[in-house]
């Protein structure tokens, strides 16, 4: 791929540059800490325990977790801006209300939430900004992991908070969201990456239109 290489999109031509690539790989590393950083919390939860070491590294891990996410929600390419910037507020919220509870718990995330379940009110801003990213992997590119996990992670963060599903149920669910998370990364590292940069002409269009609005 050259540097000035055309396309034909869906309202003009458009290049696609070194910068877009760079981009999307930051989009796919910042995806990747947050999949990894989740996946390993999990694992230490179930396999070690909980304990004031284990919970203290687990609070760390959510800490990549939402820095790996942020850097994804910065660089992902979004047609709809509105939308773009609803799941950055999303993520925003979401980190406010983590910070805080835990500087509250000490640093004692997990059992914080545990005694109140409630807090994924705040702390699940985060996780609606995931989610939103995983609705558009569903919608451009069909992928089924990102299908399955948008409906898992809302359904598995509403029953926890109502508390109507069964401890193992809740931890199938948990494990299998890490598990896709995983899924989900690898198939990205081996996807070209010109779809993730989209049709350009797209964002022209929108941008030429809200430009004529504000004029």
């Amino acid at each position: 791929m050259t540097e000035s290489e055309v396309y034909q999109g869906q309202f003009g031509y458009f290049t696609i540059t070194q910068d877009d690539r760079k981009e999307v790989i930051i989009y796919r590393i910042g995806l990747g800490v947050a999949a990894v950083s989740f996946a390993v919390g999990i694992l230490v939860f179930f396999w070690v325990g909980l304990n004031p070491i284990t919970e203290k590294i687990i609070t760390l891990l959510f800490a990549f977790f939402i820095i790996g996410l942020g850097v994804s929600l910065q660089k992902i390419h979004i047609y709809l801006k509105p939308l773009h910037d609803t799941l950055k507020l999303f993520w925003i919220i979401g980190t406010i209300s983590t910070i805080i509870f835990s500087i509250e718990s000490q640093g004692n995330l997990v059992t914080f939430i545990n005694n109140n379940p409630l807090s994924l009110l705040g702390i699940g801003f985060i996780f609606a900004s995931l989610t939103g990213i995983f609705i558009k992997e569903a919608f451009c590119f069909n992928r089924v992991e990102s299908k399955v996990l948008t409906l898992m992670i809302p359904s598995l963060l509403l029953g926890y908070m109502l508390d109507i599903f069964t401890l193992k149920l809740e931890q199938f669910l948990l494990a299998t969201w890490g598990i896709l998370f995983l899924v989900f990364i690898m198939n990205k590292t081996i996807q070209d990456i010109t779809p993730d940069i989209g049709d350009k002409s797209v964002f022209e269009y929108l941008k030429n239109q809200k430009n004529k609005q504000i004029n």
